[in-house]
C-alpha cells in the first residue's frame, strides 16, 4: 500500500449558454496515469504556488483564509494558484484580470504575449509569479470556489490527495489545449457528460462522473459559484472510495457507507 499522497487542484471551468450549464472537459494523452481519460484541467501543486509573495497577487484570499477554508494548517493559498496555473498551461484559459482593472483579452491584444508566457510556463522557465510582476496581474482567485476533495485508493500506485474547484469563464477568453498532455477540448453539459460517459463514449473515472453530479444540482454555472463560495472546510469531506470483489463484480464503497470500515 503506498501512504505517500502528492497534492493536486483540478478545476471546472463552467459557463453559462442558451443550452444551459456547461463544463470545459478535456481529452488526456496516451501517457500515464489518466491515458485517454476525459477530465478536467489541473494538476499537483508545484513549488512556485506556494510562495507567499502571490498573497499580494491575489484578489480573494490570503494564505490564512484559504486554509481555513480547506481545513489545512498553512499552504492553502496554494490550491487556489494551482487552478489558475494549470488551467492556463493546459487550455490557454487564465483567471485573471490586470491591476488596473483592465480585463484581459486573449482573443486578440494580450494572445500574442500570453501565449509566449504559456509557452515558458510549460517549460518550467518562469513561475506564475513572475508573470504576474511583469504585467502586473491579479490572479481572480475570488473567481474560484471549492467543490469536492478526492483521495486516491489505497491500491494504485501513484496516489493523489486531489482537491476539486469550479470557476467561472472570463470574458474574451478562448480554450486551446496543449497538443501534448492533452489532445481535446470541448464544452459540454453535464448531463449530456455523464451520458455519453454511460454509453462509453467518453472514459471517465470516479471523481470525474460525480463532480459530473455536483453540477446538476444547480440551474447556472454562477448560481453554483455563488452557493460554492459560501461552504466551509465542515462542508466538504475527503473521500477515499474503497474497491472490493463480490462474486466477480466491483463494488466501490464510500465513507459513511455500510461496510466501509470492513473494507
Amino acid at each position: 500500500m503506498n501512504n505517500n499522497l502528492t497534492p493536486a487542484a483540478t478545476v471546472l471551468v463552467l459557463r453559462d449558454s442558451e443550452d444551459g450549464m456547461e463544463v470545459l472537459m478535456v481529452k488526456r494523452s496516451k501517457k500515464p496515469p489518466f491515458e485517454n481519460l476525459y477530465v478536467f484541467p489541473g494538476g499537483k501543486i508545484d513549488e512556485g504556488d506556494y510562495s507567499k509573495d502571490l498573497e499580494s497577487y491575489c484578489d480573494g484570499h490570503n494564505d490564512q483564509e484559504a486554509s481555513l477554508t480547506l481545513g489545512l494548517n498553512n499552504g492553502g493559498l496554494s490550491y487556489w494558484v494551482a487552478c489558475i496555473r494549470e488551467c492556463f498551461e493546459e487550455v490557454g484559459i487564465l483567471l485573471a484580470t490586470k491591476k488596473s482593472g483592465e480585463k484581459l483579452n486573449l482573443e486578440d491584444e494580450d494572445k500574442s504575449k500570453f501565449d509566449q508566457y504559456r509557452k515558458m510556463l510549460i517549460n518550467n522557465e518562469i513561475n506564475i509569479l513572475d508573470v504576474c510582476k511583469e504585467e502586473d496581474l491579479i490572479l481572480s482567485t475570488s473567481n474560484i470556489a471549492p467543490l469536492s476533495h478526492w483521495i486516491t485508493p489505497e491500491f494504485e500506485t501513484r496516489r493523489y490527495d486531489t482537491r476539486f474547484f469550479i470557476a467561472y469563464l472570463p470574458e474574451k477568453q478562448i480554450v486551446q489545449h496543449d497538443g501534448m498532455e492533452l489532445t481535446k477540448s470541448l464544452w459540454i453539459n453535464p448531463n449530456t457528460a455523464l451520458k455519453k460517459a454511460l454509453d462509453g463514449e467518453m472514459q471517465m473515472i470516479l471523481p470525474t462522473t460525480e463532480n459530473l453530479k455536483s453540477c446538476m444540482e444547480f440551474k447556472s454555472a454562477m448560481d453554483m459559484l455563488n452557493n460554492q463560495k459560501q461552504i466551509s472546510n465542515n462542508d466538504i469531506k475527503p473521500i477515499l472510495p474503497k474497491f472490493f470483489k463480490d462474486n466477480g463484480n466491483w463494488i466501490v464503497l464510500f465513507p459513511g457507507d455500510e461496510g466501509y470500515e470492513d473494507h
